[in-house]
């Protein structure tokens, strides 16, 4: 529902803008200045765009109707004020001036409306049950039958399942809620996508237990918590009030990803495109001595794991002979490998069979920074790399990275062994919990010096 309230909002900005524009332009529509047109295209699109990426869609429980309006006339009124001082730098006059006042007003006005209607609605939805969060609970122990109780009594969140590690011990049922399976079954069940939290509701005394559990379940992309002080009764009708206030949103990934993926995204425009232009002689030389150092096209296209595990197409300069191109990288390279080819040793020596990537960032499918993509049915032995961790599920919270943590740690190039995986799996999760812009910098930074001072990594 949140996509709806967002595209009406899309809706209503661009009909105010083009009424604006044809106010205060002297011309028809179709004639009027680009010039007339950019400071309301450009409003409308920081507008929409910070209204997602601030939560304004999100409609927690415990937000009011004057938090809920507060939020969204600090964004409007901010993106208004931009408009109206910076107009006079697209068009003068003080035609284009009371226009470009008159939209921050209508914005303003017409978004405090809008959202004045949503929240009711949702309000009137959650009073009836229909937005309650689905929670899936791990333990079937007394303090999952109490919280399910306490859910079944407030009617605030819908507990679709449990599962237990020992099921030889658990019933078929809690309550009436059916005991599912155990922790590796929860990781491939089909009702994972529709839950919006898991709770382990083992006793949090019991340490080992739990940290195995958590441990266990972190490779999920849901948010987990973990329940305590259920003993109390006061307690567990404040956590039930807790679970309850999930935003209207998905919750599926952690609180800030939203606002991060929109901020990477920005910065990977930045920086990628005019990478990209000034990175277009040396493509050209690369792609020349690709083409005269051996027969076959100069690119190498290989579909790899993206953003959420969905399939790209990853772009390369070939690096190995035509015939002995390996899409799935199920013979993964070794020294002196008899495949490659002598501008191809080169080029992954350095890392510039790589450089095309940058066309991948520009078109959204990769970031600058972030782990790399592995070969889809790639293997480490006889397994599949992807399988090997099971915390594997965290690399696809963010889009993969041209560069990346564990790059710069002396983790690339293929892995021959489950400890090397492991090893490098934790580096990316490492990366995904730290994430920023500094820290995005302080890793392109490093990037040319750790890869000409890496000689032990064999690509």
């Amino acid at each position: 529902m949140s996509h709806v309230f967002r595209a009406v909002d899309v809706v209503a900005l661009v009909a105010i803008s083009i009424g604006v524009i044809v106010d205060v332009s002297p011309t028809s529509l179709l004639h009027t200045p680009v010039s007339q047109v950019v400071p309301y295209a450009a409003g409308a699109y920081v507008a929409a765009a910070v209204l997602r990426t601030s939560g304004a869609y999100r409609f927690a429980r415990s937000r009011s109707l004057i938090g809920q309006l507060a939020h969204v006339l600090a964004v409007t009124a901010g993106v208004g004020l931009v408009v109206g001082l910076t107009n006079p730098l697209f068009e003068g006059g003080s035609r284009s001036q009371r226009g470009a006042w008159l939209w921050a007003g209508l914005v303003c006005a017409v978004m405090l409306v809008l959202h004045t209607s949503y929240w009711v609605i949702v309000r009137r939805w959650r009073a009836n049950g229909w937005l309650n969060p689905n929670i899936v609970l791990v333990g079937a122990t007394p303090r999952a039958e109490a919280l399910i109780s306490d859910a079944i009594e407030h009617g605030d969140i819908n507990v679709i399942g449990v599962f237990d590690d020992r099921l030889n011990r658990s019933p078929l049922a809690v309550l009436g809620v059916p005991v599912l399976g155990d922790t590796h079954a929860l990781i491939g069940h089909r009702i994972s996508p529709h839950v919006d939290l898991i709770v382990v509701t083992v006793d949090p005394l019991a340490t080992a237990r739990v940290g195995e559990l958590m441990s266990r379940l972190s490779g999920l992309p849901n948010e987990i918590t973990l329940m305590i002080g259920q003993d109390d009764p006061n307690a567990r009708i404040a956590a039930v009030a807790h679970l309850a206030d999930a935003p209207l949103a998905p919750v599926g990934r952690i609180p800030t990803a939203e606002h991060r993926a929109f901020a990477k995204r920005v910065q990977d425009l930045a920086l990628g495109l005019p990478l990209l232009i000034l990175a277009s002689p040396l493509l050209a030389v690369v792609a020349l001595a690709v083409k005269l150092d051996s027969k076959g096209p100069v690119f190498f296209r290989q579909r790899r794991h993206g953003f959420n595990n969905e399939e790209i197409m990853v772009c390369k300069f070939r690096s190995m002979r035509q015939e002995t191109t390996d899409a799935t990288a199920s013979r993964q390279v070794t020294a002196d490998d008899d495949r490659v080819t002598r501008v191809g040793r080169l080029l992954r020596k350095t890392s510039l069979d790589e450089v095309p990537q940058l066309i991948n960032v520009v078109r959204g499918e990769m970031s600058l920074v972030g782990p790399r993509p592995h070969a889809i049915g790639m293997k480490t032995g006889e397994v599949e790399s992807a399988s090997l961790v099971a915390q594997y599920a965290h690399r696809h919270r963010i889009k993969p990275g041209m560069t990346g943590w564990a790059a710069v740690n002396g983790s690339r190039g293929p892995l021959h062994h489950a400890a090397e995986v492991e090893r490098r799996v934790a580096l990316d999760v490492d990366y995904i919990e730290r994430q920023s812009f500094w820290l995005d910098l302080e890793i392109m930074l490093l990037t040319i010096p750790a890869l000409l001072g890496d000689r032990s990594a064999v690509r």
